[in-house]
């Protein structure tokens, strides 16, 4: 019969049984339980990385968003400024100005400024009609109102001729040698508080005489101009305008 080779049980794993190796698998078996919670860690670290990356790249995402849409409805007002009203600061105080009152584009847009241009229309009762104004808010220390200036300029300045002219006003023309040629003041001479406005006579004789008549609200002063003949209803012009100045804030 054959010998069985011997087999060094120094040099493999499958040696004989013992107190200390039971079973020719011992190694095997106590390794596997370390190789699967090693895997186990590397997969756990690998999801928290990717749901953390995810995470950042869902809010980047959402502010990319956010900002394109904020862009967008910026440029929409810009577009389409008379759909509502445009936020100015003029004299430290903040007006909401509807954007169909702006003059000019140049004015259309949010901050603060020295000057703006705008256009009302008030409707006067002339021939039922509504009479476009031309307004110019500025800051109170860059005008004087219509009223101080009768006092403090225009009377010192008077021809001795009074013209005829809107029941209820006075129609004065000021002197050319102080360089005031072609202009005349009309104002209320009964009250304490009188209607002023001067007006100038036009440079083309097609052309219609324009006036201006400046008054102070807080700290805005609104300068307007409009053709001689609204001067017919001065009587309803400061109720109309104020009305529409309240519209955006200034009483």
């Amino acid at each position: 019969m054959p010998r069985r080779p011997e087999v060094n049980s120094l040099v493999t794993i499958s040696g004989p049984p013992s107190a200390v190796i039971p079973s020719p698998f011992f190694w095997l078996i106590a390794k596997m339980p370390i190789a699967v919670a090693d895997s186990a860690k590397a997969r756990s670290g690998s999801v928290g990385y990717n749901l953390l990356a995810i995470l950042i790249a869902t809010a980047l995402l959402g502010l990319g968003l956010a900002y394109i849409v904020d862009l967008m409805s910026r440029n929409g007002r810009a577009e389409h400024p008379a759909e509502g009203t445009i936020t100015r600061g003029i004299g430290g105080i903040e007006l909401r100005i509807p954007g169909s009152f702006f003059r000019n584009d140049e004015d259309r847009k949010e901050g603060f400024a020295d000057e703006i241009e705008l256009l009302a229309k008030l409707n006067l009762g002339l021939q039922n009609r509504e009479v476009p104004i031309e307004v110019t808010l500025l800051p109170r220390s860059r005008a004087r109102p219509s009223a101080i200036l009768l006092d403090g300029v225009y009377l010192h300045q008077f021809e001795d001729e009074q013209l005829s002219g809107p029941p209820g006003l006075v129609g004065k023309p000021l002197t050319a040698a102080e360089g005031f040629t072609g202009e005349t003041v009309w104002y209320d001479a009964l009250s304490a508080d009188p209607f002023v406005a001067k007006c100038l006579a036009p440079i083309v004789s097609e052309e219609p005489t324009q006036c201006l008549r400046t008054v102070v609200h807080g700290n805005v002063a609104v300068v307007y101009r409009f053709e001689e003949e609204v001067l017919m209803n001065w009587r309803q012009f400061d109720g109309a305008a104020e009305a529409w100045l309240a519209e955006m804030g200034i009483r």
